[in-house]
């Protein structure tokens, strides 16, 4: 179970980081990267289509079509991934889900979550896909 991220985004981010890892400009199908990330291929192009039409990953249509890397994944901060799938909610919205929940009306976690999101935010906005690539490497190289 993730504290932070949804299902979707972390589907996105484990297909992403295993594109990252392929042979520049070379296409997978939806199959291929689910299998290889051992998740259900449907949810793998959905999130997938979705990158796609915001430029982090392209797309290929017809017979051997499929997914690659759009961007250099130096130029891909992770921050980009999330928003694209989960958006801002969980940078600004209560994490308990209050409504009005702010400075003036704090719930009971809204000061010692706002240090945390805020390291959150810093931490993905400042980090590359390419950082993480290489902070995973092993994991990554043993689903090729």
């Amino acid at each position: 179970m993730t504290v932070i991220f949804s299902k979707k985004c972390e589907v996105g981010l484990q297909s992403v980081l295993y594109l990252s890892f392929q042979e520049n400009g070379k296409v997978f199908n939806a199959l291929e990267i689910s299998e290889k990330v051992k998740q259900p291929k449907e949810f793998v192009s959905k999130m997938l289509q979705i990158l796609a039409l915001k430029g982090i990953v392209g797309s290929k249509k017809g017979k051997n079509g499929g997914f690659f890397m759009a961007k250099d994944p130096r130029l891909v901060r992770l921050i980009d991934i999330v928003v694209a799938i989960d958006g801002m909610d969980i940078f600004n919205n209560c994490v308990l889900g209050f409504e009005g929940c702010g400075t003036s009306k704090p719930c009971p976690v809204h000061d010692k979550w706002g240090v945390l999101r805020d390291e959150a935010f810093q931490m993905l906005n400042r980090e590359t896909l390419a950082d993480l690539r290489e902070k995973s490497k092993e994991k990554i190289l043993s689903l090729i």
